[in-house]
């Protein structure tokens, strides 16, 4: 999206996580034109989302923070602590968006660090939660044209997904969670999936 946006060329997509490309595993403020906050260690998103919606508070600015989050990456106490602070502050211009395929980068969550009820710990923490099956676009819409979702609470959409949806070697394959490099069969099959033949 950056590249597209005109931030970098479309070129340094070919050197991604290459040892000398800007693009790394993570991104890195200073390091990619247009990020604006280091994103690894995982976890930290939610803290500076929490920030920016209260700065625009206390601005008296009418914005609201959208925060995209991974399953596996709410397993972080940073998350947490934040989800508590939103609450108390009652953000309801923050909006955390979970993407919830239920794998990590080795292995299921359930596996890894369960994490179910997870929409009654959202809730517990002081979020207004809406969940919905996070591929369907009508869905998002409508929910993200209902936030705040409850007046003075953050609001939590829990968004079922398939990890790599569309893509059948991709898809539900944990294996895929750091690829970077791929083979001409992969290649192909991506291909045929996207209908670029």
């Amino acid at each position: 999206m950056l590249a597209d946006r005109g931030f970098f060329p479309l070129s340094e997509l070919d050197g991604f996580c290459g040892s000398d490309s800007i693009l790394g595993g993570h991104p890195e403020y200073g390091m990619v034109p247009g990020v604006e906050a280091s994103t690894g260690a995982l976890g930290h998103g939610l803290s500076i989302g929490v920030g920016l919606a209260l700065a625009a508070r206390m601005r008296e600015r009418n914005y609201r923070t959208f925060v995209l989050l991974g399953d596996g990456e709410i397993n972080e106490g940073s998350v947490w602590e934040a989800a508590m602070g939103a609450a108390k502050h009652g953000l309801d211009n923050l909006v955390a968006m979970i993407d919830y395929n239920k794998l990590q980068s080795y292995g299921p969550t359930d596996y890894v660090l369960p994490l179910e009820p997870l929409a009654d710990k959202w809730r517990s923490f002081g979020f207004a939660v809406q969940e919905l099956n996070g591929h369907d676009v009508g869905a998002l819409r409508t929910v993200l044209k209902q936030v705040p979702a409850v007046p003075g609470k953050p609001t939590a959409i829990i968004c079922h997904t398939v990890k790599g949806k569309g893509l059948p070697p991709a898809e539900s394959n944990a294996d895929w969670h750091h690829k970077n490099k791929l083979s001409d069969s992969e290649l192909d099959a991506i291909r045929v999936a996207v209908g670029d033949f």
